[in-house]
């Protein structure tokens, strides 16, 4: 299948399970919290997004579920819901099969699985881990422009100049269509810093909390994007 190149997995990046939590405002007004949680399983990485909107935003929940091929960081499967019930979306990669499956309510279809996917999660931390295996950018592998395909079209992904974020150099990404921007930790623990993303109320900015990431306790396995999100 074609697709974004493997990308190796540095020593340590998951080999435990962390959790990390993000401030969203909106205009400079506190907007919410979104909580990450990432654990390894014996086949799979699996990324637990919990986003609790709020302050200035209506108080919506919104959980996302993740799993993410261990050494290529494409997507497994990917749900997103409320937290409460069923998940409102799923999408479930068949490898086996060649096939993938999309429901959302009570619709559901398939079509045959053709190239590598990733989901709204699983490319954030493709992008993680394209910077913590090469954080100065210096392997002419690593590409000033790259693409990722997502179930709702190709994403087109554009390195930006480094920035410091929280008194770290950060390497920033910009993504379109949808206009996100992605910040990413050049030194270990490689946190996502800083995500942006346009909204129907305006871009909602999620920042790393202070002293938020931490390795979680062995066994501890439980992070969105804004409500209403344009699609291009």
């Amino acid at each position: 299948m074609n697709g974004p190149a493997p990308t190796p997995l540095p020593d340590g990046l998951y080999a435990a399970p962390e959790a990390f939590t993000l401030t969203l405002t909106l205009g400079g007004r506190y907007a919410g919290e979104q909580h990450w949680a990432i654990h390894p399983e014996r086949s799979a990485v699996v990324a637990r997004v919990q986003t609790d909107f709020g302050g200035v935003l209506p108080e919506i929940r919104r959980v996302q579920t993740s799993r993410v091929h261990p050494r290529q960081h494409t997507s497994l499967g990917y749900a997103e819901g409320d937290g409460r019930g069923r998940a409102a979306f799923e999408v479930n990669f068949d490898r086996r099969a060649g096939t993938v499956t999309l429901r959302q309510g009570r619709d559901e279809a398939s079509a045959p699985l053709t190239t590598e996917y990733q989901d709204p999660v699983s490319l954030l931390l493709w992008l993680r881990a394209l910077v913590a295996r090469d954080p100065a950018h210096t392997d002419p592998a690593t590409p000033e422009r790259t693409h990722a395909q997502l179930t709702g079209g190709r994403v087109l992904i554009q390195r930006l100049p480094d920035q410091e974020i929280a008194g770290a150099v950060c390497s920033g990404f910009y993504l379109r269509p949808g206009g996100a921007y992605v910040f990413v930790e050049q030194a270990a623990p490689w946190r996502l810093t800083r995500l942006i993303q346009p909204t129907d109320f305006g871009p909602v900015e999620a920042n790393v909390s202070a002293g938020a990431a931490h390795r979680a306790p062995a066994g501890g396995a439980p992070n969105g994007n804004a409500p209403r999100r344009r699609r291009a």
